[in-house]
């Protein structure tokens, strides 16, 4: 199955991984590892950890990897580490990684939300809705604005709500 890589056969990181999580307590975990890099990914009381290394990162650091499960290894012998010193009463886990909460990428705002004036994503089409009416008292052609304000205001608005109907199926 797995093949002889820099730090051995992957495999064994796969099953150390299981073994390291549970001298953690942590029951529920993913990893991936591919070509160029890896990431294990944890719960702990209820908040998501992540950690990812990559050939690039190494690079960096002046350290030559050659595949992305060498990368893994790291990752896992890392792992086993905390282990250690959560076995050992050095740190608490939860010390430890209190600082490394995985957040998720930022969503990029679309043009169009930033131009109905949201700092910040909207929470439902009915915010979309209000602004949009907020919005038309004042560049309504009828109320002193433009008929070309207002249909990019129309336009946005209408993205908008298209946008927020796509994502309701993910």
């Amino acid at each position: 199955m797995g093949t002889k890589k820099q730090y051995g056969n992957a495999d064994n990181y796969e099953q150390k991984l299981s073994r390291v999580m549970d001298r953690l307590g942590i029951k529920n975990f993913s990893y991936n590892f591919d070509r160029f890099g890896c990431w294990v990914e944890f719960r702990y009381r209820n908040d998501l950890y992540r950690f990812e290394h990559s050939l690039e990162k190494a690079k960096a650091k002046g350290i030559n990897l050659r595949y992305g499960s060498d990368a893994f290894a790291q990752v896992v012998l890392a792992l086993e580490d905390l282990a250690r010193m959560v076995e050992r009463g050095i740190y608490e886990l939860g010390t430890w990684v209190a600082g490394m909460k995985f957040l998720p990428p930022p969503i990029e705002m679309p043009n169009f939300i930033k131009f109905l004036g949201f700092e910040k994503m909207p929470s439902s089409k009915e915010d979309i809705k209000e602004r949009f009416r907020q919005l038309a008292k004042t560049l309504h052609p009828d109320a002193g604005g433009t008929e070309e304000d207002f249909m990019r205001l129309k336009d946005a608005s209408e993205q908008a709500m298209k946008w927020f109907e796509e994502r309701k199926h993910e």
